[in-house]
């Protein structure tokens, strides 16, 4: 009975030589296409997440233009005339909404798609520095607004030339295209619409 039980024991190491021994020439021999290869991925993938972390920044300002606008008004009267002079200041922002961006990626290249560049807000005086520099007669909350628009009108006549538009939009494009290469994109192709 030791004996069988020997003769037992040299024949599972014996098997289990022989499986190790199959499963070695399998893996050396047999598989020689699966190989363990290393290289770049010259593909850039841009997430949903990452294009739209690019909308969320909301309004982006490429142009501030600091204004200051002498505006008068005279009211005719009979015996004499009425005068209101004030100085308004303001600071006017060209840029563009990000949510209306559209990015087309294409492997190293992309295609930036930006809304044309205009003024971000409309309340861009800052009342608090108004100054009257002359008033006589009496003026009527009406008559001050009146005097306020038309200075809103001075500011954006003055300041949304088409210089100023260019330089702004000069500015998106070259701020777009440091952004598109840091993200790694080699061919960046950036258009305003109409």
């Amino acid at each position: 009975m030791r004996n069988w039980t020997t003769n037992m024991q040299s024949a599972v190491r014996i098997l289990i030589l022989v499986v190790i021994i199959i499963v070695l020439w399998w893996l050396l021999f047999a598989e020689k296409d699966n190989r363990l290869k290393l290289g770049v991925d010259d593909n850039i993938n841009v997430t949903p997440e990452q294009i739209q972390s690019i909308r969320n920044i909301g309004e982006w300002e490429f142009l501030s233009i600091s204004d200051e606008e002498l505006v008068d008004t005279v009211r005719k009267g009979l015996f004499r005339n009425d005068e209101l002079v004030r100085i308004y200041y303001g600071t006017l922002r060209l840029g563009i909404d990000m949510k209306q961006a559209r990015l087309t990626p294409q492997g190293d290249s992309i295609l930036v798609t930006l809304p044309k560049v205009g003024l971000l807000s409309e309340d861009f005086i800052d009342e608090a520095r108004t100054k009257a520099f002359y008033e006589s007669g009496k003026w009527t909350p009406s008559d001050l607004e009146a005097l306020y628009q038309k200075a809103r009108r001075q500011m954006k006549a003055h300041s949304l030339t088409p210089q100023n538009l260019q330089s702004a939009e000069d500015n998106a494009d070259a701020q777009f295209r440091q952004l598109m290469k840091a993200m790694g994109y080699n061919n960046i192709i950036v258009r305003f619409e109409n």
